[in-house]
């Protein structure tokens, strides 16, 4: 598991992008499972997820809406398979609107730059 903490923080929320290999939507689960072992991990307020896998695409918001989607197509673009992408975010108490789609494009691009 890779784990790529980012320099983004936008009033007050704070982004990070992990990624393991992953086959099956059980095994994305089983990473963003370990990955929420760590205290910091389990208490943020969103770890969005997406892959592509033996199952076809699968993907999760956590709670920040069209967050799973956003990841997905950019999996899809790169034809990434087999690969969970989490991004994770601590909100800061501001709402972002739509900045926060650009946030987690960022960080998937980030991970994904650095395969």
């Amino acid at each position: 598991m890779n784990t790529i903490h980012l320099d983004i923080n936008d009033k007050g929320s704070k982004y990070a992008v992990t990624g393991a290999p992953a086959a099956t939507a059980d095994d994305a689960k089983d990473v963003v499972k370990e990955l929420c072992r760590n205290k910091k991990f389990a208490k943020a307020t969103h770890n969005t997820w997406a892959m592509i896998g033996a199952d076809g695409p699968i993907k999760t918001d956590d709670g920040e809406a069209g967050a799973g989607l956003v990841i997905l197509r950019m999996l899809e673009r790169d034809a990434i398979r087999n690969h969970v992408v989490i991004v994770t975010r601590w909100y800061g108490g501001k709402h972002l609107g739509g900045d926060r789609f650009r946030h987690v494009q960022t960080a998937v691009r980030t991970y994904l730059d650095a395969l």
